[in-house]
């Protein structure tokens, strides 16, 4: 008897999350399917999901016991279940902020901060 777990989306996954380790590219991932489907590569090699980012944490039962499972934070927590990426589209505005915050900051010096060091 063949067991199978999940379809060719979750291999696609799996194998993309792959890729993107192997070319140093980050991975923010979107929702429990998303997440279940990188579940095995973690499994098999500690660390190999290093790379990723958990978007948020969806209502769906067993998205935040697994994201436990594999370290994973959540940027967001807000009770979504909407599907079709939402999640990881709010939290790329979040990223993009963050980004844009930390690449604008000036220095202590640059900011005239009194008793700044170099």
């Amino acid at each position: 008897m063949a067991v199978a777990l999940g379809g060719r989306e979750l291999a696609g996954i799996a194998g993309a999350v792959l890729a993107a380790r192997r070319h140093q590219i980050p991975v923010l991932l979107d929702g429990f399917v998303a997440t279940a489907a990188i579940a095995p590569l973690a499994r098999l090699e500690a660390g190999i999901v290093a790379h990723c980012r958990a978007g948020h944490v969806s209502a769906e039962s067993g998205h935040r016991d697994l994201l436990r499972e594999l370290g994973l934070d959540p940027l967001l927590d807000l009770d979504m279940r909407l599907g079709e990426a939402s999640g990881a589209g709010v939290a790329i505005l979040l990223l993009r902020a963050a980004l844009a915050c930390h690449a604008g900051m000036a220095t202590f010096a640059e900011a005239g901060v009194s008793g700044a060091s170099n």
